[in-house]
């Protein structure tokens, strides 16, 4: 007698139908891995830097900007103080021992005689005059320091190396007692008139200083001002 042929089909529909099941969870979960990956990565983004924000870029542009200006102007006074005001000089000779010596530097005041007339004893610096030039082509020192010792409208000479002005001695205590000023060949100074805004000058180191004797009177245009202050070396520091 033959065997029932529907006995066999219900129990393979379940098998196939449980198996499809069980691969779609299979497959979700690795979706789900996957889609885990991918947050990770989000996570990772997160810790690299982010740009900086342009309320912070522009602050630091006007810091700069600031910086720059603060030095620009800085060094725009100091230009205009050494042109019009005070500017510093270094003593190229001996010719000024022993009140400055070689190698010094001093502060010169450049508006002192805008502001009052230049006084006898007063040490100037100023620019080299033609004549000087012309006695020394080969120095190339452009400035020259020297003691106001005759003004405008004096009559000065010298008796027995003493310098006179308007026949009266004048008392010079910044040189060394016994000092002779004399002319280079060792004789006295004949009276001389000095013209209107015009200055005798002298080194206070008389027997080695080439000033007025040697290439006369300056005019008053060649001043640069007056050397009021040594400010080096450190332990001379003093007024003039």
């Amino acid at each position: 007698m033959p065997a029932p042929e529907s006995s066999d089909v219900p129990s393979t529909a379940p098998l196939s139908t449980l198996t499809d099941d069980t691969d779609s969870d299979v497959d979700g979960g690795s979706s789900g891995g996957a889609g885990g990956g991918n947050g990770a990565g989000s996570d990772d983004d997160d810790l690299l830097p982010k740009p900086p924000e342009p309320e912070k870029s522009r602050s630091r542009v006007r810091t700069t900007v600031e910086w720059l200006l603060v030095i620009g102007g800085a060094l725009l006074v100091a230009l205009l103080v050494r042109t019009f005001f005070i500017q510093a000089f270094w003593i190229p000779s001996d010719s000024m021992e022993p009140t400055l010596h070689k190698g010094d530097r001093v502060l010169v005041n450049k508006l002192s005689y805008k502001l009052h007339d230049v006084n006898r004893g007063d040490v100037i610096v100023f620019r080299r005059p033609e004549a000087a030039r012309s006695a020394n082509p080969d120095d190339d020192i452009e400035d020259l320091i020297k003691r106001v010792i005759g003004l405008p409208g004096d009559t000065i000479s010298t008796v027995d190396g003493v310098i006179h002005i308007n026949d009266d001695p004048l008392p010079e205590p910044y040189l060394p007692e016994g000092t002779l000023s004399v002319m280079p060949n060792g004789e006295d100074m004949a009276p001389e008139v000095i013209p209107e805004g015009e200055f005798f000058v002298m080194g206070d180191n008389r027997g080695n200083s080439q000033d007025s004797r040697y290439f006369g009177t300056i005019d008053e245009d060649l001043i640069v001002g007056r050397a009021f202050v040594r400010i080096y070396p450190l332990g001379d520091i003093g007024g003039l």
